[in-house]
């Protein structure tokens, strides 16, 4: 006899109490029921015991794909199942999109994805890439395998190169003398424009041990520029400087004086035992003229004349002062918001002027040396360092005395005011 079709809405739920008596829970083996018509709703197995089964709507609504759908190939990218983990997998239906049709953001990001590098552009196709900036100074230098390129160096250049590299990382100041000055062509950035320009200028040459370091005029003054011959004319004098730029591969580097002579201001500015007025600090000779003399204190550069340097008359400062000479000097002013520093080094001394009255009394003879000549006088240094402002006799006149000849004086008179003492050249000696 047939069984009657029953409708789906009016079927009610099964329970687990009404499987097959074959089936008990918790028995490790079972047997497989009877096959039942197409009719009946499939057991379900492997369901816990009080869930109720799944209702044949629910497999009536699952959509189903059009009977001419296109193949469309897609390839899925995840990782393995973990069999441990007892997750099963979704049987959710998923929409397959062509690959490359589906926009960036609607992608998952996955680790994979993002540690593929992105593919090359094909021989033949213009696609635009995003150029690459340049690295800079520093970035270069850090990219650097210094155990690589300082193998095989000697114990003297490899502290050579290694004080240049912590100048470098650290901006921390070096010393060294200057061996000369060479017109070079290299970029520089004008402070006017901000453009980076090609220029050739006079570099100075410092050596580290055997590493050359280029310090570029624009480089070695705080203030305004100074000529050329300046430059050319500091060779051996000692000056410190700051390493701006490592050239590793060509076996040099670039500095700049400018900036160590920034940290030196600084910290002679903080330091009241030296920038107040009266204070004894030291000060390098950076370069000579016949008349001038430039010389560098704590950053400072400041010009000197004869009167600044020493009591008594000196004809060619040359003969006196040298490049890298290393002088003591009194404070005598500063005014650190315009960075002007006023210094004396012939303060250092007593002035022989002192007692000279009672040394060189009025009308008594002395031997002097002619030190120079000034609108018609004639400066003579004593001994004991004094400086008698002098004429001729009627008998004599100029061409007859030359700068370092030894003469015969008398002195004349003093003036306590200008503390100057006056005599008259008599004859040579």
């Amino acid at each position: 006899m047939p069984k009657k079709k029953v409708v789906p809405q009016e079927e009610p739920e099964q329970a687990i109490d009404s499987l097959p008596e074959e089936i008990e829970p918790g028995d490790g083996t079972f047997e497989q029921p009877e096959a039942q018509p197409q009719e009946d709703h499939p057991q379900e197995e492997g369901l816990p015991d009080g869930m109720p089964l799944r209702d044949e709507r629910e497999a009536e609504n699952f959509p189903s794909l059009p009977e001419e759908a296109p193949e469309v190939v897609e390839v899925v990218v995840s990782e393995p199942q973990d069999p441990a983990s007892g997750e099963e997998p979704s049987t959710e239906p998923q929409e397959s999109v062509p690959i490359g049709d589906a926009p960036m953001e609607d992608r998952p990001a996955t680790a994979e994805a993002e540690q593929v590098p992105p593919p090359a552009s094909l021989p033949g196709t213009d696609a635009p890439t995003a150029p690459i900036p340049p690295m800079t100074d520093r970035q270069s230098f850090f990219a650097l395998d210094f155990r690589e390129v300082d193998r095989g160096l000697t114990a003297e250049e490899r502290q050579a190169w290694n004080s240049i590299y912590a100048s470098f990382r650290g901006r921390s100041a070096l010393s060294g003398r200057i061996i000369g000055a060479d017109p070079h062509s290299m970029n520089v950035r004008n402070r006017e424009t901000g453009r980076v320009e090609r220029r050739t200028m006079y570099c100075v040459v410092v050596l580290l041990y055997r590493v050359p370091i280029y310090i570029p005029a624009t480089e070695m003054w705080t203030g305004e520029a100074r000529p050329d011959y300046v430059l050319q004319n500091m060779m051996g004098t000692t000056i410190d400087f700051i390493i701006t730029k490592v050239d590793r591969e060509g076996g040099y580097a670039i500095a700049s004086r400018r900036q160590a002579a920034r940290a030196q201001r600084y910290f002679f500015a903080h330091r009241p035992d030296l920038c107040r007025t009266g204070s004894r600090v030291k000060c390098r000779v950076l370069a000579v003229g016949p008349r001038r003399c430039l010389v560098e204190c704590y950053g400072h550069d400041v010009d000197l004349t004869q009167r600044e340097l020493r009591y008594t008359a000196i004809a060619d400062l040359r003969t006196e002062y040298h490049p890298g000479d290393e002088l003591d000097c009194i404070v005598k002013g500063y005014n650190a918001g315009q960075r002007e520093l006023q210094i004396s080094v012939k303060e250092t001394e007593s002035n022989p002027f002192e007692g000279a009255e009672l040394r060189h009394p009025v009308g008594s003879r002395r031997f002097a040396v002619i030190a120079g000549k000034y609108g018609g006088g004639v400066f003579c240094n004593l001994p004991d360092g004094t400086v008698c402002m002098c004429n001729y006799s009627y008998q004599h006149e100029d061409s007859d005395f030359q700068a370092g000849d030894s003469v015969m004086l008398v002195v004349q008179r003093f003036e306590r005011e200008k503390r100057q003492m006056y005599g008259k050249i008599l004859s040579k000696w």
